[in-house]
């Protein structure tokens, strides 16, 4: 189990230090049954207690301790994962503390993972939608301690620009906002396709952090390896991690 589990796992690509170490699961290599199946890490998705608990567990080898899971929200706290008490609600977390892991989770939402070039901090953020759109980026980025031109990102598996359909009023959210999205969202019918992605990466380049790296994996179009709520409905819940050694 524990080979086919780390053979599952995607490594981020990007030239981070050597002492930052991040790691994004799939679905698979787990033992929740469907509609879960199978790696489901979400303890708030109706799966299991028993499961998810045996399913954290499997990943507990690839880790230095358990990670700070947080009670996201969909807004834009973020929280000293070092310093955090047992499942705060908050959507992103960082930590400059060696062996401490920050986590996010995600079936649709893109999550964020950001360190320095001196590897001093780290940090994961849960950019879905709503919390992309009201500044979860921008609050992770002002809570590291170091300049934003110091930090590189990467960003993992979300619901991709051929399959994020929205209506009007929620592209315009994100245009009032920042006009550049404007260029994130095609017409599709009546409605638009939204490019979650591109609205990622033009916030970070307007903070300053410009090397961006990962993207282009789709979770609604990948049911074999990705959970999408959007697809499913029902279903579990990948972890995206990052610490420091």
């Amino acid at each position: 189990m524990t080979n086919v589990l780390a053979q599952s796992f995607i490594q981020p690509d990007w030239p981070a230090p050597l002492n930052v170490h991040a790691l994004q699961t799939t679905r698979i290599g787990g033992v929740s049954a469907k509609p879960y199946n199978s790696l489901n890490l979400g303890d708030h998705v109706n799966d299991r207690a028993l499961h998810v608990a045996q399913n954290r567990q499997l990943l507990a080898p690839f880790v230095p301790t358990e990670p700070v899971w947080m009670k996201q929200v969909h807004g834009t706290r973020v929280l000293d994962a070092a310093k955090s008490s047992y499942i705060e609600s908050a959507d992103a977390a960082f930590t400059n503390k060696t062996n401490v892991v920050c986590v996010t989770m995600t079936a649709d939402c893109l999550p964020v993972l950001l360190c320095d070039q001196q590897g001093s901090v780290v940090a994961a953020a849960h950019a879905g939608w709503r919390s992309l759109c009201d500044g979860v980026i921008e609050a992770t980025v002002k809570a590291m301690p170091v300049e934003n031109n110091q930090l590189m990102a990467w960003l993992g598996p979300a619901i991709g620009p051929d399959a994020f359909e929205v209506g009007e009023e929620l592209r315009t959210q994100f245009i009032d906002k920042d006009k550049q999205a404007e260029a994130a969202f095609k017409p599709h019918g009546s409605r638009f396709l939204g490019d979650l992605t591109m609205i990622a990466k033009q916030r970070l380049n307007h903070l300053g952090v410009t090397r961006v790296y990962g993207g282009g994996l789709c979770t609604y179009a990948d049911a074999l390896r990705f959970f999408s709520y959007r697809r499913d409905g029902d279903t579990g819940r990948m972890a995206t991690l990052i610490w420091l050694t």
